[in-house]
């Protein structure tokens, strides 16, 4: 009996022009590049000036689909993940599809669940493929945080950027097993008790604008160290894959001491663990597709390998997966 799986067939990222380097928050804010690089890992970050979220996703997309090879018309769904969309509606990836050229009727619809965004995305179109209900889907994680950054609030303003980060998933038969080429496993996690750890201090419906990132990093940094090895952990479980078959992992990039912590509790070395929060900081949902997306490129993560993804954001929401590309 075949067991249909979501292979990944095409990848894209891209990242706005303008960046803001540690030197230049020193302008703005009292800190130090020394400062936010010991305590952050972050060197620069990049902003949107006159783009919006969709023009980020539109490159990441068309980028997606070409490493791809196909159109738009195979899409037959569309999956963005943000906390920053164009307009409180309608859904960012309605306009995303229109742009790319999407059949007309083709679901189009965006996700939110802050950095873990798109895991749960990936999750999503995993199980409409899964389902039968899609057979091509192009999934997108894109945030412009510049949007809702307080840059006068040094402890929140050194860490956010801008970008996005795509990937094309299609239908693939395997055997149901761990050999299997595609999504192996996802796990999804969330706990509201943490709501006001991290947050916006706005909002449509309670205050009628967006607000800014509020957040209380001593304890996101504790629940982050637990819950992102965690989750990778639940999902390779499931895949039935072990830390010795894991070739790389890419956890969401929020701070390298979290990102280092995540690898060192999985067993996993440090020379398989994906980093690249240096140059863009966190960058919410776009954080993992770019990251992944990237080391495609440049010939890093290779067909064949086995890799796992975990995150954990706002709310508190977290989880992984488990991929064999």
């Amino acid at each position: 009996m075949k067991f249909i799986r979501s292979e990944v067939i095409g990848h894209g990222h891209y990242a706005p022009a303008k960046v803001l380097t540690n030197d230049d928050m020193a302008q703005m804010v009292e800190t130090s590049d020394e400062w936010i690089t010991t305590r952050t890992g972050i060197k620069a970050r990049h902003v949107v000036e006159d783009e919006i979220n969709s023009d980020l996703s539109l490159k990441a997309a068309q980028m997606a689909l070409k490493t791809a090879q196909i159109g738009a018309e195979d899409l037959d769904v569309v999956i963005l993940a943000t906390v920053t969309p164009d307009y409180t509606t309608p859904a960012t990836a309605i306009r995303i599809a229109s742009q790319l050229g999407v059949k007309p009727g083709t679901p189009a619809f965006d996700m939110s669940a802050a950095c873990s965004g798109f895991v749960y995305a990936l999750a999503m179109a995993d199980n409409m493929i899964r389902l039968g209900q899609a057979k091509t889907a192009l999934v997108i994680g894109a945030e412009t945080l510049s949007k809702i950054t307080d840059w006068t609030d040094r402890n929140t303003c050194v860490l956010f950027g801008d970008g996005a980060g795509a990937v094309v998933l299609r239908a693939h038969e395997g055997n149901g097993n761990s050999q299997d080429v595609g999504i192996l496993a996802t796990k999804l996690f969330a706990d509201g008790t943490h709501f006001d750890n991290l947050r916006t201090t706005g909002g449509v419906s309670a205050t009628q604008n967006a607000g800014f990132v509020s957040m209380d990093g001593k304890e996101v940094f504790k629940f982050a160290v637990n819950s992102m090895p965690e989750a990778a952990e639940a999902a390779m479980q499931e895949a039935g894959i072990t830390a010795q078959e894991v070739d790389w992992i890419i956890p969401h990039q929020a701070n390298i001491r979290i990102i280092e912590n995540v690898g060192k509790k999985l067993n996993i070395s440090d020379e398989k663990v994906i980093v690249n929060i240096a140059n863009y900081g966190n960058t919410s949902a776009a954080t993992i597709p770019m990251a992944l997306s990237e080391r495609m490129s440049d010939g890093t993560i290779k067909k064949g390998d086995v890799v796992v993804l975990t995150a954990m954001g706002a709310g508190f929401t977290w989880g992984g997966a488990v991929i064999r590309l």
